[in-house]
């Protein structure tokens, strides 16, 4: 069976969208303590559990940790997958057995659960747990740094979500983008980093097979606040993943199966590893751009323009009643000529109106965009 089949049939369906919380998860973890030792070394500011997943029992042991940002599900939606993946008996045994046995994987799948039930990219006390490495000032990076501490990993997983707003030069958006955080100002390639790097050379072929020419790297500029290049500079080798943006997949169900392959590649399930890997590929990875939009509308006739524009539209994400609305933001009004939507529409100097008004202005939230002169013809909504 080829394990994209596998995974159409088999997914954890009982996850989805974008808000994902420890009320989602629950039922998860209660159902997986019969097969794996899960524990609670810590809690949120807010008190909540900040559970902790033991997979395997190898003697290579590895620390990842997701919702970090708490608006940052995708990870987490792959994870249950890889634990549904590694809990059931019927393919890819010869494979699982051997993970299960080089390997004991630890994950927090939800370490800011007050950031999750808000869906804020901080903590409940407004604090980017992702720039505490240095002051340890939250309860949930304490719970962190004190795992890392006694686990001793040779390996962590630093898992996120990005923004659909990358992608590179020649128009291709980044689907999935990845790191080996620098160890130093100086970007040192150290010991530590090479593995990381070879690691997603590895995790980088495989995902080509499936979203070519889409996945991307970070800029490695050093910051000593964030986890990543703080375990990096320990001498610890750290991945960053960044789930991102696939086609009109708002819900992120399809880069939760990108994410997916990367753990089964990074773990010798699938591609199993060579040795003829390179790290220096990994500078061949092209480095992600600023450059995308959600909507852009193109050749735009405006009042006080005197040449056609172009109009950038972007998506906040608002949670209402317990679920994720998508809220039309205009973002740039201009020639955008370096800029990609990931849906454009020309409508060759038409005349528009914005939520029944002429005028359009930068930070406007939007409903609609609807041809000037005929009502009924409608360009966005």
């Amino acid at each position: 069976m080829k394990i994209d089949s596998w995974y159409q049939d088999h997914f954890e369906f009982r996850l989805s969208g974008r808000y994902i919380t420890m009320q989602h998860i629950y039922p998860l973890l209660d159902m997986y303590k019969l097969n794996y030792e899960i524990s609670v070394p810590g809690l949120s500011e807010n008190g909540l559990d900040i559970p902790l997943i033991k997979i395997g029992s190898g003697s290579e042991i590895i620390l990842g940790w997701s919702q970090m940002h708490g608006n940052e599900s995708t990870t987490t939606k792959a994870l249950f997958d890889f634990l549904k993946f590694v809990s059931q008996k019927q393919h890819f045994q010869k494979e699982i057995d051997r993970f299960l046995n080089k390997y004991t994987f630890y994950v927090f799948p939800i370490l800011n659960p007050d950031g999750a039930k808000l869906y804020t990219r901080e903590n409940a006390n407004e604090i980017d747990l992702n720039r505490d490495a240095k002051n340890l000032s939250q309860k949930e990076s304490q719970c962190l740094r004190n795992a890392f501490e006694t686990l001793k990993p040779s390996l962590c997983l630093n898992l996120h979500d990005q923004r659909s707003i990358y992608g590179f030069k020649d128009g291709k958006p980044a689907t999935v983008s990845f790191l080996a955080p620098a160890a130093d100002k100086e970007r040192t390639v150290t010991d530590s980093r090479k593995i990381a790097m070879k690691h997603i050379v590895k995790m980088n072929a495989t995902l080509q097979k499936f979203i070519p020419e889409e996945v991307g790297r970070y800029d490695d500029s050093f910051n000593d606040a964030c986890v990543g290049d703080t375990f990096q500079k320990s001498g610890v080798s750290t991945i960053l993943f960044e789930a991102g943006h696939f086609k009109q997949d708002y819900q992120r169900e399809k880069t939760r199966e990108f994410i997916f392959y990367s753990l089964l590649s990074l773990f010798d399930i699938i591609d199993e590893n060579e040795a003829s890997i390179n790290y220096e590929e990994y500078f061949d990875i092209p480095e992600n751009l600023k450059n995308y939009n959600d909507f852009i509308l193109r050749n735009v006739k405006l009042q006080n323009h005197e040449k056609l524009v172009s109009i950038a539209i972007q998506y906040e994400e608002v949670l209402k009643n317990d679920r994720i609305d998508f809220e039309a933001i205009i973002q740039e009004i201009g020639d955008l000529k370096d800029s990609f939507g990931h849906l454009e529409k020309n409508i060759k100097g038409t005349e528009i109106l914005t939520n029944s008004q002429d005028n359009l202005t930068v930070g406007a939230n939007i409903s609609e965009i609807i041809d000037k002169s005929n009502n009924s013809i409608l360009y966005f909504q």
